[in-house]
């Protein structure tokens, strides 16, 4: 029997590893200071939505998205993510950027505007793209908010962990089945980060107005799970029910891919009812399964950075995985920019060792039961009697996740003693500590600071978010960043005006062009 994938790592050397890459996209609404979702168009001084590198909207008009660079230091990544949002911050006048996943005050569908991009025709795909969201879906599911971390390792690394395989592959092919070895593992642990991060057991009653739950009262204007980890990643955040026959478990890219563009090609009758356009206008791309890939709600993506006009799928078919992009994340409600460093590292940590332990292909059994896993800890992650199933048995959810951390102990060893400090066994024992005190996961921290402090959902949210908008703004940024954020707002409203203005084509046939690329 050969080594394992462990040992092969173990035999690699401070030199030879040349670490990670990672960068983040987080999102934010705006809020007005009544704690309401705001009713103002995109600030003019943040730029343009459609061609700003940093700063752009995701669903709503007032969902913001803050992207970093790539970095291979977690320092470095928090520090640019900071910067930005800084300068959010310093140019949001009235409003405030909400701390929390799940909204603030709603009051329906129509209170949601929807994001818009401009005249150009890729800033106007953007914009029917979210319009059939909200003929779909219903506006109040795209008012949530979250991070995703995306992580990839280099060349450099590749290059020698397919000499230590044996294998043969071209590099492209390569670094896709491992990426894709990556994900199966993540499939099978990532309850664990619903457990450790999720941080929205609460919400406010306007989000859920009319609707059928089974949440418990909090206040008058709040709604919890007693024991939920994440109301976001539950059955009233982010599910769609005509996905559920995509059965998508990634095994590999061309399954991957395959799937999505069928989906993409396959008629869906509730949507075929609903047409394209309305009043002459269109409401969605098409009457598909998913309009396209971005439409497909999953934990975790594959991901190739996308030329212009560019499909998703184009860009992996053709260049292969570049890297993982981890979507469960809330936001840290505690942390001004929504994620926290020993939150980084300890996701590296696990990431790379979904990558090094064995990860055989997921048949369907499997899949229907790594699902089950997931949502059970989603709704109850907080239940000392929840059990999960492992290798066909049930087993409690602490100890499942004590023995997933003890699992990184020796590759945090091995990766600190490369750098010569503490940095991955200090993001376990944080984890850890969170296990040993069932108090301390943010959830459960979520709840206690609302009870103590006597506020609801919407209060609390509000007194956070004035809390760490006023941080930042006191922290300010250097002359030379301000002139550089500035100069990216700048540059990127002239951008979106040379499209707009060399944009001949009409949108009709741009769209069916697209669809047909």
């Amino acid at each position: 029997m050969g080594e394992s994938r462990h040992q092969l790592f173990q035999q690699f050397t401070a030199s030879q590893w040349s670490g990670f890459r990672k960068g983040v996209e987080k999102e934010g609404l705006r809020v007005d200071r009544n704690g309401f979702i705001a009713q103002t168009p995109h600030p003019r001084s943040l730029g343009s939505a459609l061609t700003h590198p940093r700063i752009t909207t995701d669903y709503s008009e007032a969902l913001l998205e803050l992207i970093t660079p790539v970095f291979d230091t977690t320092r470095g990544m928090l520090d640019s993510l900071r910067d930005i949002h800084r300068f959010v911050q310093i140019n949001l006048g009235d409003e405030v950027f909400w701390a929390a996943s799940m909204p603030c005050e709603l009051d329906g569908d129509e209170s949601i505007p929807i994001a818009e991009y401009g005249t150009a025709n890729i800033g106007r795909l953007k914009h029917v793209y979210r319009q059939g969201l909200a003929v779909r879906y219903g506006r109040m599911m795209q008012s949530i908010a979250g991070a995703h971390y995306n992580l990839s390792l280099p060349d450099s690394f590749w290059n020698l962990w397919q000499q230590a395989l044996g294998n043969q592959q071209s590099l492209k092919d390569f670094k896709s089945d491992q990426y894709f070895w990556l994900i199966r593992n993540f499939r099978r642990r990532s309850w664990l980060l619903m457990l450790l991060f999720g941080a929205s057991p609460a919400l406010d009653a306007s989000f859920v107005a009319g609707v059928r739950h089974d949440l418990s009262r909090f206040n008058d204007d709040t709604w919890y799970g007693r024991t939920a980890t994440s109301l976001r990643m539950g059955d009233l955040g982010y599910h769609n029910n005509a996905q559920a026959s995509l059965n998508i478990c990634f095994n590999e890219l061309k399954t991957y891919t395959d799937t999505l563009f069928r989906a993409i090609h396959t008629p869906w009758p509730p949507y075929e009812e609903i047409g394209t356009r309305r009043d002459g206008e269109f409401i969605q791309i098409n009457t598909s399964v998913l309009q396209i890939e971005n439409e497909y709600y999953s934990a975790v993506r594959p991901k190739r950075t996308t030329e212009r006009e560019e499909k998703p799928i184009q860009a992996l078919e053709s260049r292969g995985v570049e890297y993982i992009e981890v979507r469960c994340l809330d936001l840290d409600p505690f942390s001004p920019v929504g994620v926290n460093e020993s939150q980084v590292d300890f996701l590296d940590l696990f990431l790379l060792d979904c990558l090094l332990t064995d990860s055989p292909r997921i048949d369907d059994d499997e899949c229907d039961r790594l699902d089950d896993n997931y949502q059970d800890v989603v709704a109850r992650g907080r239940d000392p009697e929840l059990t999960l199933c492992r290798a066909g048995e049930p087993v409690a959810v602490g100890e499942a996740a004590n023995a997933l951390l003890d699992r990184l102990e020796p590759l945090a060893e091995q990766l600190d003693g490369w750098n010569g400090d503490r940095t991955y066994q200090r993001a376990l024992d944080d984890q850890r500590a969170k296990l040993k005190d069932p108090l301390q996961v943010p959830s459960a921290r979520v709840l206690d600071e609302m009870e103590r402090s006597g506020m609801g959902h919407r209060e609390w949210g509000m007194e956070i978010s004035q809390r760490h908008q006023q941080t930042l703004r006191d922290e300010g940024l250097p002359d030379e960043v301000m002139v550089a954020f500035r100069k990216m707002s700048s540059d990127s409203l002239a951008e979106q005006a040379v499209m707009e203005q060399n944009d001949t084509q009409p949108f009709s046939e741009f769209l069916e062009q697209y669809q047909q690329s």
